[in-house]
């Protein structure tokens, strides 16, 4: 049944009765979000889903699910008439667009509307004034909110850098670009069209000055059709890379500590919503200094990706409220206050060490200890888990790389950082490498305990240091211990002939037994053991003791210069992958075969694809001389651009694709040769 509708609010398309199917034109996460609050208020759900994500958690829990037959963003869910003619076989009555893709376009919020279907949004005239970043900035001055001015491209000099290239339309880091050098300028313009007409089918930029150290704090709004306007509470969102949000937070350690800040902040969100008549969940996202001055950046006219922290301090279900201001109703007489503190990050597939490479693969394993509530509101101090991934799903090249948000909610700022990154180290994430290390250093940083986190913290307290592994190079070696000897307990287990003897078991001497591993970080690790009747002898660790050794679990007693430390390991294995889980830290490593395969083996100097993806472009001729870090081509992957460099200077001997060829992850690119092994 189709609820009634009136034209008369928000521009068409506002439900005047109850919501009864949702369908949520978007993916992952976001979708379980909507989802989850749809069940809870008794509304039945919609999913449309891509050839890729026919397998994905949202689809399966949603009560019906449409397919959009292809892969790409393009072919899927940027198809604004195919998710309303999904609505519509559903009998679906309102379209929820979650964040990305659709959540911003007017074309196609006036589509929903016209289609009869309800639309969980703003006003499309709101969503237009907003949806050129050039043009909002404008009408923001001219309401009395402060501004960064915009720059034409055309017209940026020396004097002026460095700028920041944004995209005019959507967000996310997607068409950012900082440019320091004036001979870079043009060819970052282009990339940054590139990646904001993929990102968003849009190509327009611009630019503006570029703090280098600003805050960036966004306030939270929610405006219903009776002209109230609430400023719930802000956010700071300071800690980004490649200009995306990594760690967000409410409320603001800036604005806590400086008086009047957050009454001003309060007052510029609320004139600009009131500007453009808003409705719904918004934010109003600032550029701060650490005087309290502020700029308006831009109103994001969608719920955000860190919804979840003002849920937390606030008690409130956004979710919930954007259904019943679709619906018509008004928001409540009183505005709640805020309580304690709630922290998010964000756990992507992608390496932070190797310039932040999105992973693709299986998640065999995501675990995090101490979860107390998913895409629900806490009640009391724990950890909430909103996770677009379950054990099992697949992360592909077409998406963003983003696995999971994990939130912490405490009484003090303290506490929730470290109730957060020891959640984080005890988690279990297994077939992926992800940014988890770097988000534990992150949170028991000295600086960020203190508050102090600009946007520059990565460059500031040096990304190596903070991308390193939790465990040490002699922690991770008694990791690899401990999966050598599991390994070996399995396979006594699996023996079909005295498998109640202990692993490598002789009744004379003999040789150690050895087994091979590769770690990403360390390299190769053999580890030679021999076991008598005094019992465990491992090379290069005298004194080391084997307690306990089953296939999952690993006990050792570890000498030290105060006495010997009892230590449990927790293995886990996925084919060749092992996964050692311990409080020294996550290990993950391969094992090796005995005798490797010489079919397997790649020239020196050979460019393999780090991930799956396509080649857009090549920047250098087979056979021509190339220096270290000179660009040989550019792969797009997970809606961002990544350039696959020489690793050495020397001479391009082997060109293995051409632009626009699709290559799988391992993929011998290129080979450069090296001058020192040329004659």
């Amino acid at each position: 049944m189709t609820a009634s509708r009136s034209d008369s609010v928000g521009g068409g398309g506002r439900a005047t009765g109850g919501l009864t199917n949702v369908l949520v034109a978007n993916r992952g996460e976001i979708a379980r979000r909507v989802f989850a609050t749809c069940r809870r208020m008794g509304i039945a759900t919609t999913a449309v889903y891509s050839d890729a994500d026919a397998a994905a958690p949202h689809v399966a829990e949603a009560d019906s699910a449409i397919r959009l037959p292809g892969n790409t963003p393009g072919e899927t869910y940027l198809r604004g008439e195919l998710i309303i003619e999904a609505a519509l076989a559903a009998g679906a009555d309102a379209i929820h667009p979650g964040y990305g893709f659709l959540s911003e376009n007017a074309e196609f919020a006036k589509a929903v509307q016209a289609a009869g279907l309800t639309w969980i949004g703003p006003p499309v005239t709101a969503i237009e004034q907003m949806g050129s970043k050039v043009e909002s900035k404008k009408m923001m001055d001219a309401a009395g909110v402060p501004v960064l001015a915009e720059l034409d491209p055309a017209e940026v000099t020396a004097e002026m850098l460095p700028v920041l290239i944004k995209a005019s339309s959507g967000g996310g880091g997607r068409g950012m670009r900082v440019v320091r050098d004036l001979a870079d300028l043009q060819e970052q313009l282009e990339g940054a069209r590139r990646e904001a007409e993929s990102a968003f089918g849009d190509p327009t930029v611009f630019c503006e000055r570029y703090l280098e150290t600003g805050r960036h704090i966004e306030v939270q709004v929610m405006a219903d059709t009776r002209g109230t306007v609430w400023a719930v509470g802000e956010r700071e969102c300071s800690i980004q890379r490649r200009h995306q949000k990594v760690v967000e937070e409410a409320p603001s350690p800036l604005v806590e500590k400086i008086d009047g800040m957050r009454a001003r902040l309060f007052e510029a969100a609320k004139l600009a919503t009131e500007a453009i008549g808003y409705e719904g969940a918004g934010t109003v996202e600032f550029l701060a200094d650490e005087k309290g001055d502020f700029f308006f950046l831009e109103m994001n006219t969608r719920l955000q990706v860190e919804h979840p922290v003002t849920e937390q301090v606030t008690g409130l279900d956004l979710v919930r409220l954007q259904l019943q201001v679709a619906a018509g109703r008004p928001l409540p007489a009183t505005q709640p206050g805020m309580r304690g503190h709630s922290i998010e990050v964000r756990l992507y597939a992608e390496d932070p060490a190797h310039d932040w490479q999105p992973q693709s693969g299986t998640v065999h394993k995501l675990e995090i200890p101490g979860t107390t509530g998913e895409f629900t509101v806490l009640t009391e101090s724990g950890v909430r888990l909103d996770t677009g991934v379950v054990d099992g799903s697949v992360v592909g090249v077409h998406y963003d790389p983003m696995l999971s948000k994990v939130i912490s909610f405490a009484e003090t700022r303290d506490e929730a950082a470290h109730l957060l990154a020891s959640a984080l180290q005890r988690a279990k994430i297994h077939g992926l490498v992800t940014n988890r290390d770097l988000l534990v250093r992150v949170l028991r940083h000295p600086a960020f305990l203190a508050g102090d986190t600009d946007t520059a913290f990565f460059a500031t307290h040096g990304l190596d240091a903070l991308s390193a592994p939790l465990a040490s190079e002699s922690d991770e070696a008694l990791s690899i211990i401990a999966a050598a000897l599991a390994d070996a307990a399995a396979n006594r287990r699996a023996a079909r002939v005295g498998f109640g003897l202990p692993s490598g078991w002789r009744n004379l001497p003999s040789q150690p037994q050895s087994k091979s591993y590769e770690s990403r970080v360390t390299g190769k690790h053999e580890v030679r053991y021999t076991r008598t009747r005094e019992g465990l002898r491992v090379d290069g660790h005298p004194g080391l003791e084997l307690l306990e050794a089953t296939p999952d679990s690993v006990i050792l007693q570890v000498p030290g210069e105060r006495g010997p430390v009892r230590r449990r390991f927790q293995v886990a294995r996925y084919g060749d992958l092992v996964a050692v889980d311990s409080p020294l830290g996550p290990v993950t490593v391969r094992r090796l075969p005995r005798f490797e395969d010489p079919a397997d083996q790649v020239a020196e100097g050979s460019l393999l694809a780090p991930m799956p993806g396509s080649v857009i472009r090549l920047g250098a001729e087979l056979g021509s001389r190339v220096e270290k870090g000179q660009p040989i081509l550019w792969l797009e992957a997970m809606k961002m651009e990544h350039t696959i460099a020489a690793p050495a200077a020397g001479v391009l001997t082997e060109l293995n694709v051409i632009a626009g060829q699709q290559v799988e992850v391992g993929a011998v690119l290129a080979v450069v040769q090296p001058e020192e092994n040329q004659e």
